[in-house]
């Protein structure tokens, strides 16, 4: 099949299809099962039943049985529903879908990204994502620079042009652009003051989760070269707060890193010692022993600093901590207040860049 149309809005996906020379004749459920390959047969027939797959130019609606030939297009709409609904604890969250805009000029936007927004449509987040939103704001195109996981809030640069985006892409794969991170995590040891993890990171044949990534010593053979540098902000007898400055840009980089040095963040599904966890959470059964062990729906990562060019000078862009880890800092770390910690991530920050 061939893409020759697509469109993205925040309530509904379209995407139109041409028949291919070899898929001539094929049942209209199995051309759309290519390209649904996350829906099973049963799934991909309903969506016909209920006129979300047209043929043009055919009556409409259509039988799952009937046949697409050469060159005809198929439409496919998918609408938002209950795909992107996020749940905890049986509750339903009240995700914000409203990013803030920390900075904009005619090529750039920076925004603060809300934890759960993907950057950009990807997989089975088509709807709350950070380039569909803008650009419904603006009604034209917008590109992603860079990203961050769905589960990790914070800073996020976007291109308003293409010339905006090539040239920021640019910085990030000459590394001159720079991110620091502020993490909540369990505490198994104290936390020196700094230290830098060198360990490599990679996958290992047959792991479940398959996307979980396993730190090598730096002199192995194993994984890809990986470096995150960390910064104490403050402990108790059972968290630290700190700041990750990723040097390289590996997947789940920091989140690894920091569970192998004995900090694994808070919240974290993946790498909190038993990565079962993830898979009962993928599988919506998550029992509350594991509820209980996350103690909140997502990661506690958040992009809270970037430094990049900017028309021949370098500048900072800043996102305070957002409102669900404040709850649990208030609730959990009494020991300094939001605006306490606020100010020694700005020294920190400044220090660190």
């Amino acid at each position: 099949m061939t893409e020759v149309y697509k469109k993205f809005s925040p309530e509904k996906y379209e995407v139109h299809l041409m028949v291919d020379e070899e898929q001539d004749g094929l049942r209209l459920d199995q051309f759309c099962q290519d390209f649904l390959l996350s829906l099973s047969r049963q799934q991909v027939k309903a969506k016909i039943k209920k006129g979300e797959v047209k043929i043009q130019g055919r009556p409409f609606p259509h039988k799952a049985s009937v046949k697409v030939y050469h060159r005809e297009i198929v439409e496919i709409f998918t609408p938002k529903g209950e795909l992107e609904d996020e749940y905890w604890n049986g509750q339903k969250l009240d995700l914000s879908q409203k990013p803030e805009v920390l900075f904009e000029d005619d090529e750039l936007l920076v925004i603060a990204k809300p934890p759960y927004m993907a950057t950009h449509p990807t997989g089975t987040h088509l709807f709350n994502c950070a380039t569909v939103y803008f650009e419904q704001v603006y009604q034209s195109s917008i590109h992603s620079i860079h990203r961050l996981d769905r589960e990790t809030s914070g800073v996020l640069l976007l291109g308003k042009t293409p010339k905006g985006s090539q040239t920021y892409s640019q910085y990030f794969e000459d590394n001159k652009i720079s991110k620091i991170y502020f993490m909540i995590a369990h505490k198994n040891k104290d936390m020196p003051e700094s230290f830098t993890a060198s360990e490599r990171l990679g996958e290992k044949e047959n792991f479940v989760p398959r996307l979980f990534v396993h730190c090598f010593d730096e002199k192995s053979l194993d994984g890809k070269h990986a470096q995150t540098r960390f910064h104490k902000i403050a402990q108790n007898e059972s968290y630290v707060l700190a700041l990750a400055r990723p040097i390289t840009g590996r997947q789940h980089q920091i989140r690894s890193h920091a569970a192998h040095y004995g900090f694994p963040l808070l919240g974290d599904k993946i790498y909190n010692g038993d990565p079962s966890v993830f898979m009962r959470f993928k599988d919506k059964i998550a029992t509350d022993a594991d509820h209980k062990l996350m103690q909140i729906s997502r990661h506690a990562l958040h992009a809270t600093a970037l430094k990049t060019p900017y028309k021949g000078k370098s500048k900072i862009f800043k996102s305070p901590i957002p409102s669900d880890l404040q709850e649990w800092l208030n609730d959990n770390f009494k020991e300094l207040t939001i605006e306490q910690i606020e100010l020694k991530i700005s020294a920190l920050v400044k220090e660190i860049f």
